[in-house]
């Protein structure tokens, strides 16, 4: 990514974090479809696919530290800790899988690829984001009410998120395609049709 790039790919991460601090407003009168939505998720996957694995990274472990810190949700540290770290994977997973996809499943339809970064990324980020949590109370630095065993990972990170995970495979490569349909995509500027 040249220099020219690179600052339109800060520019758009910008702006996809500005989205991501307005975004559960959305969704603040109903906390559980806010829940099953996971609204932060949204302008992160959007960002990795859109601009690389380093701003997505960024994005990612910024918006929810930030977004707790002015608005108080998610509540820092106990939500906001663990989902920068699973936050912070979606966006380096997505940034590094896509281009990697796109050369194996090659040809102009890019969806094939990108659904196939979004499930991976997904399940990393959700495994990475459980593992931070159970690392944070074995280290006391946050606290649940309830045991964390595997079970309750496997509930609130995967049963409880699946009808979210399906909305953002169904919207993400929707509004990413439309980004690189108009030529607005940092990461493909420059790249053949």
């Amino acid at each position: 990514m040249n220099r020219k790039n690179s600052l339109y790919a800060m520019v758009v991460s910008a702006v996809l974090l500005a989205v991501g601090m307005v975004l559960p407003f959305l969704t603040g009168q109903m906390q559980a479809l806010g829940q099953v939505i996971s609204p932060l998720h949204i302008p992160v996957l959007i960002c990795g696919l859109c601009c690389g694995w380093k701003w997505g990274l960024a994005v990612g472990v910024v918006l929810p530290i930030l977004r707790g810190m002015v608005f108080g949700m998610p509540p820092f540290p106990a939500v906001g800790l663990p989902m920068a770290f699973e936050l912070g994977a979606y966006g380096l997973l997505t940034g590094l899988l896509y281009p990697v996809m796109l050369k194996v499943i090659q040809g102009k339809n890019h969806l094939p690829a990108m659904l196939t970064t979004l499930v991976i990324a997904m399940i990393g980020g959700r495994m990475v984001g459980g593992m931070a949590k159970a690392m944070f109370l074995a280290m006391g630095i946050i606290r649940s009410g309830s045991p964390f065993t595997f079970a309750a990972f496997i509930a609130s990170y995967f049963t409880s998120t699946a009808l979210g995970a399906l909305i953002h495979v169904i919207a993400i490569p929707i509004v990413v395609l439309a980004i690189e349909k108009a030529k607005l995509s940092p990461l493909m500027a420059g790249k053949k049709d």
